[in-house]
């Protein structure tokens, strides 16, 4: 295949602020991206959240440049040789520094081509799944590499200029990071509606999963948004009709990836030499652990259904759940005390599992914008 239908493969998008994607370029000319386009009209029509089917199609797309490379064309040539081949090409593969994909990448990959071979069965176009045969690579049970300590949240809260007028903006949206532990693509679509600066609550709307959850959003953290809300906000608006609560210098709602750069450049100038977003939501399950929290309701703020093998998710009422973070989160504490959950190693692989996804959300972003 030649360069020019490797750069087509390759649209260009443009990010919504509500996290969609609006496709501006045509699709690789190949008789299997007929049956991707089918695939991924089935998994919307199926309930599968935008980000799920982009996920999906950029993966597909990447295995169909490595299939029209190698003269592969038609459904009934994906044998379990062909599949076997293309997991090892994954394996043997290596990113511009040099590093090997990660397992958890190799995992995505392969997972979305094994729900296309799964329809493909389903819908008689082939007659056998050879991808149900594969033998997927164990994903690593890793803890957090980041994981900032109080004293350095400290400084790190200590970084904008509050003379500035996006200063204040900035130090409300690392003191909601922390205090929620949200992530970062749900920070970008908080609305002027999902605040309750009265009750000190935050409504998250179709987050991971389309789960809507109901959390607390601690006092520290809730006062930095009043005085954004009050004082810089309005001199943002661009449009009477924006409704994201963080705005851009521009007016806009931030995307994932513009936040995740603005964070990270903060952690930096506080002496934090990793992490980004990601960091703060370490930060704050690891300290609520630290400080005595029951890990049920760790689960509910951070909205992990489950945690690996574990079933030990709970609901729990928004109360009981504000009492739990007034009393552990360190916002609010200040002091720290011993962790006493046995589910503590699994709630921070399951975190930095989480942070692996962005990181490699972030590179499929880069690879389209270039």
């Amino acid at each position: 295949m030649g360069r020019t239908s490797l750069t087509r493969l390759r649209k260009r998008r443009l990010r919504a602020w509500r996290g969609n994607f609006i496709e501006v370029a045509e699709r690789l000319d190949h008789p299997l991206m007929g049956y991707v386009d089918q695939y991924l009209a089935w998994c919307r029509m199926t309930g599968a959240s935008e980000r799920s089917v982009q996920s999906r199609d950029d993966s597909l797309k990447q295995f169909i440049e490595w299939c029209d490379v190698r003269g592969v064309s038609w459904p009934h040539e994906l044998t379990r040789a062909v599949l076997e081949a293309y997991q090892r090409s994954l394996f043997l593969a290596r990113k511009k520094d040099g590093e090997p994909l990660s397992i958890r990448t190799q995992l995505i990959r392969l997972g979305a081509l094994r729900g296309w071979s799964e329809w493909l069965s389903r819908e008689r176009v082939i007659e056998h799944n050879a991808a149900a045969d594969l033998v997927l690579p164990r994903a690593p049970k890793t803890l957090p590499k980041v994981v900032p300590s109080i004293e350095q949240l400290g400084r790190l809260m200590a970084q904008p200029d509050l003379t500035e007028i996006t200063g204040v903006r900035d130090r409300a949206m690392l003191e909601v990071l922390y205090s929620t532990g949200i992530r970062r693509a749900e920070m970008c679509t908080l609305t002027l509606s999902d605040l309750d600066l009265e009750s000190g609550t935050v409504w998250i709307r179709q987050g991971k999963g389309r789960r809507d959850r109901f959390i607390p959003l601690g006092a520290r953290a809730g006062q930095w948004v009043r005085r954004y809300l009050d004082e810089i906000r309005p001199g943002l608006m661009v449009r009477s009709d924006e409704w994201a609560v963080f705005l851009t210098d521009y007016g806009e709602a931030y995307t994932p990836q513009r936040l995740g750069n603005l964070v990270r450049r903060y952690m930096r100038l506080a002496g934090l030499k990793e992490g980004s977003c990601h960091a703060l939501r370490h930060a704050c399950a690891t300290h609520m652990l630290e400080n005595g929290a029951d890990i049920r309701f760790i689960q509910a703020l951070l909205d992990h259904a489950e945690l690996s093998t574990t079933q030990i998710y709970t609901h729990v009422a928004i109360g009981k759940l504000k009492a739990i973070h007034a009393a552990t989160h360190p916002a609010r504490l200040g002091e720290a005390m011993g962790v006493n959950s046995e589910h503590a190693g699994l709630l921070l692989a399951t975190l930095e599992g989480e942070e692996q996804e962005e990181a490699d959300e972030d590179g499929r972003e880069g690879m389209s914008a270039g």
